[in-house]
């Protein structure tokens, strides 16, 4: 019987390069309401997971093992219908279309429901703005032109204009300045009282265990820790193994 507080639930969940294995057969949940993020160095396999979790995996990339969304099995699912399900995924390249408006790029993000003619859908631009006054003053501007703490604000902001249930966020803070990291993660942790769960995958394991409501540890591949975040941020292994030079 299925747990109705378990938003995803990844089962036995593996990928392939080709014949190379790139992320062993792991378990990882997330609950309605929660953030929850997976920490671990440049190369662990955190996109890997992210992109498997919504079936975007490259061309010769293939995963196994059951992805349950709100209780349903989407496994093999195409990732249109994963965004219609509620799933987003804010890729760690943002994937910005520069030379549009920020106000266009933001329009696209809800272009689904626009599609699927819901209606009030256009509502959730007033939303996005009041979360980012800075795209708001920047709407006719385009996207190529903004900072790259403007540029991640956007592509989280596009992201929500499909009212996801679930977020899923690859390195939000990579690349930016500590004050503007510190402003992504006082967002992400403002969403979680909108309604949104937040998937978190981050190299900056301070800040996001610091947000977070549960994390997990991962190492070439494989998940070797999982379990509350303030009692990962206690973890003498995860603190000397990523808590020793923290970027906030």
């Amino acid at each position: 019987m299925n747990n109705p507080d378990v938003l995803l639930s990844v089962q036995a969940l593996s990928a392939h390069y080709g014949n190379v294995l790139a992320l062993s057969p792991l378990n990882l949940e997330v609950q309605r309401g929660q953030i929850v993020t997976v920490i671990g160095a440049n190369g662990a396999g955190k996109s890997t997971l992210l992109n498997a979790i919504m079936g975007a995996l490259p061309q010769r990339g293939h995963s196994r093992g059951a992805v349950l969304f709100q209780g349903q099995d989407v496994q093999g699912w195409d990732i249109e219908r994963r965004v219609g399900r509620g799933m987003s995924l804010v890729p760690e390249r943002r994937e910005l279309f520069a030379s549009m408006s920020v106000r266009d790029n933001l329009l696209l993000g809800g272009f689904r429901l626009y599609r699927a003619g819901v209606k009030g859908w256009r509502d959730t631009l007033t939303e996005v703005y009041a979360l980012f006054p800075r795209l708001k003053e920047r709407a006719e501007q385009a996207a190529g032109t903004l900072s790259g703490g403007e540029r991640q604000m956007l592509a989280v902001g596009r992201a929500l204009m499909a009212r996801p249930a679930l977020l899923m966020l690859d390195e939000p803070s990579l690349g930016l300045a500590p004050r503007v990291v510190r402003e992504i993660f006082q967002t992400i942790a403002h969403l979680r009282s909108t309604g949104v769960s937040i998937l978190l995958v981050e190299q900056n394991a301070r800040a996001a265990l610091h947000v977070a409501d549960r994390g997990y540890v991962l190492e070439t591949g494989e998940l070797i820790l999982e379990g509350a975040a303030t009692d990962l941020a206690d973890n003498p292994r995860v603190i000397e193994s990523y808590l020793g030079l923290g970027r906030t």
